[in-house]
């Protein structure tokens, strides 16, 4: 399935932005919006993921994905230097990947915006994935 044109990279974009993006792109329909501090992953109209870059002056770089109920504390207590709730959307289903501690796990940042994918698109699409 062909996928629209992704913007161009902006070399001073941020590396893990670059690499997140390619991630989410190569999902059906998936889109991306950016206004600088952060991004916006979508497929139609409705959000996969989010790349956060000190939002709200936090100094936090993350990932935010939808998961599973209950998927988000797991993850918290599993990990809890590692993930977070966040604010906001944390009460809604969704969890927050720190991008800015240690080395990045792309596996990692792939299942878990597969997963948040295959929760927010239609069946139709999420079934590509499987």
């Amino acid at each position: 399935m062909a996928h629209p044109p992704a913007k161009p990279a902006d070399h001073s974009e941020d590396p893990r932005l670059i690499r997140l993006t390619e991630i989410c792109l190569r999902l059906p329909e998936v889109v991306r919006e950016y206004n600088g501090d952060h991004a916006a992953f979508r497929v139609r109209k409705k959000t996969v993921a989010y790349f956060l870059d000190n939002h709200h002056g936090d100094g936090i770089v993350s990932i935010v994905c939808k998961v599973l109920p209950g998927g988000n504390t797991a993850l918290v207590k599993a990990k809890p230097a590692k993930f977070y709730i966040p604010t906001y959307l944390g009460p809604r289903g969704w969890a927050a990947m720190r991008l800015d501690i240690g080395e990045i796990d792309w596996d990692e940042v792939t299942r878990l915006v597969v997963g948040s994918y295959q929760l927010v698109a239609p069946k139709r699409l999420a079934d590509l994935t499987v």
